[in-house]
């Protein structure tokens, strides 16, 4: 494929935006290459500055679980932008959302919308320490909760892609805060808290990762967790900016009955706009200002624009029995797709995936951690990226991000892509 308008356009960007791009992995740094520049999207399909249509499978990094340009969603942004964008005042939509976001989620009282996953991470991570009165969590080598300071430890993604897990200007106080533990070892976890008694205020986490590609909890991880947390006073902080609202209508705590004491969320929940939220029960959440000390403001938080799509979003996804299902079985359907291929083809792999997220990780052994999802052959997944992107088919421009997959591909578009894979496995 042709990208000399995208090439142009980067050159350009590069001249104003820093690295071209407002966020780090979208300049294609783990990949080598330019950034592919898109004028549209319309359900499972993107359309760049040069004309190409490429099936896209990271889905804005998720919120597109229904696909582009979703007919409710785009009609509820277009009637609430016509009565006023911001106000900075309450509005019914914002009681509607929640009302409905609590309805569809266990253990949840009462939420908080933001306005991205980053702002709900920091503020729950501000609000366990208000509530517990400690200072120190817990986070997970290759989890990204953001870029707050307390999160860039250790946080995968595109930090790991770029290059610089640890960034230059978190102190070293705030650093001393975080306590970095090892995904799916509950021994380090306790290694730690013992270590640190009475100072922990929460555990965070992604109780499916995304951020080091797709990996699950093993079987108990999260249980493990829970019952850490009970004995020791701590608050079990789960980030579901990826995986709320879609990997069920209740996130991962349905998937995997474990109730958390504050969620966060984003992507899906904003239907595409800029978004977060996060959610506990009363107890914790009336700790928040006004109510009570902790204080979280901002002045677009329940933007109507933002809450309007949410809104939409969330009731076709609960109005819509099969939705997941039908997800599930696509992913599945994909993966088993995939392997084959690479099977077929004697190259070494490993393929995660829980519900409607997925990664391939050039990898021989089980990928549990960041250690391990550090071990797959980048070299030999550049090559996979751009050959897929040569054939009209989008990833993750990372190794170490999971794939989205959306309701609005069809099992042609599986086919096609699946026979992309065999064509670029010739070439691996």
């Amino acid at each position: 494929m042709i990208y000399k308008r995208s090439s142009a356009l980067f050159a350009e960007a590069e001249k104003v935006i820093p690295g071209g791009v407002n966020s780090p992995v979208r300049a294609f740094k783990g990949v080598g290459g330019t950034p592919v520049f898109v004028e549209e999207a319309k359900g499972a399909y993107l359309y760049d500055a040069d004309g190409n249509r490429l099936i896209d499978y990271i889905n804005s990094w998720g919120p597109m679980i229904l696909g582009h340009a979703h007919e409710p969603v785009v009609n509820a942004v277009v009637e609430k932008a016509k009565k006023g964008t911001s106000f900075g005042m309450p509005t019914e939509i914002e009681t509607q959302i929640a009302e409905l976001a609590v309805s569809m989620v266990p253990n949840i009282d009462k939420i908080r919308f933001v306005n991205s996953g980053t702002e709900a991470c920091m503020s729950a991570v501000r609000l366990a320490r208000g509530f517990t009165g400690k200072d120190k969590i817990i986070k997970f080598a290759g989890c990204y909760h953001g870029h707050s300071d307390s999160f860039l430890i250790q946080a995968g993604s595109g930090a790991s892609t770029f290059g610089t897990p640890n960034s230059p200007g978190v102190t070293k106080g705030t650093a001393k805060d975080t306590l970095l533990a090892r995904y799916n070892d509950i021994e380090n976890v306790t290694e730690l808290i013992e270590a640190n008694k009475n100072e922990i205020a929460c555990i965070i986490i992604e109780p499916v990762a995304g951020n080091m590609g797709c990996i699950p909890p093993k079987e108990g991880f999260l249980k493990s967790l829970r019952d850490l947390c009970d004995v020791n006073d701590i608050l079990l902080v789960f980030d579901e900016v990826m995986t709320g609202f879609r990997l069920a209508k209740g996130g991962a705590q349905e998937l995997y009955g474990i109730n958390a004491d504050i969620v966060c969320f984003g992507k899906v929940i904003g239907g595409g706009l800029p978004v977060g939220a996060f959610a506990a029960r009363n107890e914790i959440m009336n700790h928040l200002a006004p109510l009570g000390p902790v204080y979280q403001a901002g002045t677009l938080s329940g933007n109507p624009l933002a809450m309007s799509a949410g809104l939409a979003m969330l009731t076709e996804l609960n109005n819509d029995t099969e939705a997941f299902n039908r997800l599930e079985e696509k992913t599945a359907y994909l993966h088993e797709g995939i392997a084959k291929v690479l099977n077929d083809n004697n190259i070494v792999h490993t393929i995660n995936r829980v519900g409607s997220m997925i990664s391939v990780h050039f990898d021989e052994g089980a990928v549990t951690d960041f250690d391990t999802a550090a071990k797959g052959n980048n070299d030999r997944f550049k090559k996979f990226f751009h050959g897929m992107l040569n054939a009209g088919v989008y990833i993750a421009p990372s190794a170490f991000e999971t794939w989205f997959i959306t309701d609005a591909l069809s099992y042609e578009d599986l086919d096609f892509t699946i026979e992309a894979v065999e064509a670029v496995a010739k070439t691996l």
